[in-house]
């Protein structure tokens, strides 16, 4: 399994991955809704469950993804300053993306 991070998303995942919150966990991305042939993505700070992989990316940060969920296979988690400050999470495998 695949993920891609932009720089500035890697910066503040970074500062998330450093607060005591995050003790132990990981970044998580997970589909909040699926419809059919399109997901919708969102992120949270989780421990490795039993269909999980770790996936290392080029920014240093490791990504957990469920195994069994071939949308989440590709993602890019992006972060943008403007027009306004957060993430964007798509899969330009599969042509759809969430706003967070």
């Amino acid at each position: 399994m695949n993920v891609k991070i932009n720089r500035n998303a890697a910066k503040v995942l970074k500062q998330l991955l450093s607060s005591e919150e995050a003790e132990g966990k990981y970044i998580r991305v997970f589909i909040t809704h699926m419809h059919g042939d399109h997901a919708h993505y969102d992120y949270k700070l989780d421990k490795p469950k039993e269909h999980d992989v770790i996936v290392k990316t080029d920014k240093e940060i490791d990504v957990l993804l469920d195994s069994r969920e071939e949308f989440l296979d590709g993602v890019w988690i992006k972060y943008f300053y403007v027009p306004e400050a957060g993430f964007e999470i798509t899969n330009p495998s599969k042509e759809h993306h969430h706003h967070h």
